[in-house]
């Protein structure tokens, strides 16, 4: 029987040491890293080849698919995730999807980590980068101008690494962007009153990626009826800013993936849309306290809807919005009459 028992120990002994080293320690290495929630995989950096890319995801279940697409974009290398609140559950469920040397996530929740030096290197140092979901508005008062903001750029800009967001993540990436302060903005209210104070919009002091500076996104899109409330910003920002805005929007467990050419793919399992309004089809009314219109014949806006695939589907060119490179989609025009949206 003694013998049966200290079997046993050797055993739970030997399983105990084989678990501390097939389990990554994280608590000694975030304690000497500001922001840091936790690293899992090998704690060396590594330089390896990476080609730019914008992925651009609508929120809910995450997207398989896309984060693969990145991690391919990344040559396998080093891994950071930022975000304002939540936890570093995003750290095992990169890790094991496919080639990485590690995944690390940064909890950024004021502007004194924001411009912390370790801080602004760890992402600088980043072979990719994801930008988790929550509240815009705080990635707003927390990062737009400090060293973290300097960093994403350096990323996209220079570095030239995928870089990915997904809900309140994907809405910063355009060069135009929905604060989301306050409360959330629904179609009805926007579309009754496109200078509703909920209506905050803001355009290219944050995230410069390329090929987006003349872009809004929205996101959750069909799951949260939010089309009307992007036409609402497009309304906005091609009046206010006489800007030639185009829209990205991508429904929940979905994402448009865009490669270092500006050539996007729509991933997951429901639809994204590419909105284009003409730049000399402005709204017939728009202004305060009434209800939008913007008709032009029932050819206000024109869209095009592309059905995602796990393995990605349908093709578009971000680059130029050349239309006539549009594949595996179709056509529709959306107009707005006394406050109602026609799809």
């Amino acid at each position: 029987m003694k013998r049966l028992q200290n079997l046993l120990l050797i055993l739970l002994l030997s399983a105990s040491w084989l678990t501390s080293y097939a389990t990554p320690d994280t608590t000694k290495l975030y304690r000497n890293r500001p922001a840091s929630l936790g690293i899992i995989g090998d704690t060396a950096d590594v330089k390896t080849p990476t080609k730019l890319g914008l992925v651009m995801m609508g929120g809910g279940k995450d997207v398989d698919g896309a984060f693969k697409w990145m991690l391919n974009q990344s040559g396998g290398g080093d891994v950071v995730v930022i975000r304002a609140s939540g936890t570093a559950a995003y750290n095992p469920y990169i890790y094991e999807l496919g080639k990485v040397n590690s995944v690390e996530t940064l909890k950024i929740d004021s502007r004194e980590l924001a411009n912390n030096d370790t801080v602004a290197n760890i992402i600088r140092n980043a072979e990719m980068l994801f930008i988790a979901g929550g509240d815009q508005s705080n990635y707003m008062k927390y990062w737009r101008g400090t060293k973290t903001m300097d960093a994403i750029n350096y990323l996209l800009n220079k570095k030239h690494v995928p870089v990915g967001g997904t809900s309140a993540g994907c809405a910063i990436l355009g060069g135009f962007y929905y604060s989301g302060e306050i409360a959330s903005l629904t179609a009805d209210t926007a579309l009754a009153n496109p200078y509703h104070s909920l209506v905050k919009l803001y355009n290219n002091d944050f995230v410069h990626a390329p090929y987006l500076q003349n872009v809004i996104t929205d996101q959750h899109y069909v799951t949260r009826s939010r089309q009307g409330r992007h036409v609402v910003f497009l309304a906005r920002i091609a009046t206010d800013h006489h800007a030639d805005i185009k829209g990205i929007a991508v429904d929940e467990r979905t994402a448009v993936c865009m490669d270092e050419k500006g050539q996007a793919m729509v991933i997951g399992s429901s639809k994204a849309y590419f909105l284009l309004p003409d730049a000399n089809k402005a709204p017939e009314t728009l202004a305060p306290g009434k209800p939008l219109t913007w008709n032009q014949n029932q050819q206000a806006i024109k869209v095009y809807e592309i059905q995602a695939t796990p393995d990605g589907a349908g093709h578009f060119d971000l680059k130029k919005f050349d239309l006539s490179k549009a594949t595996g989609g179709n056509w529709q025009w959306w107009w707005v009459q006394d406050g109602v949206l026609r799809m």
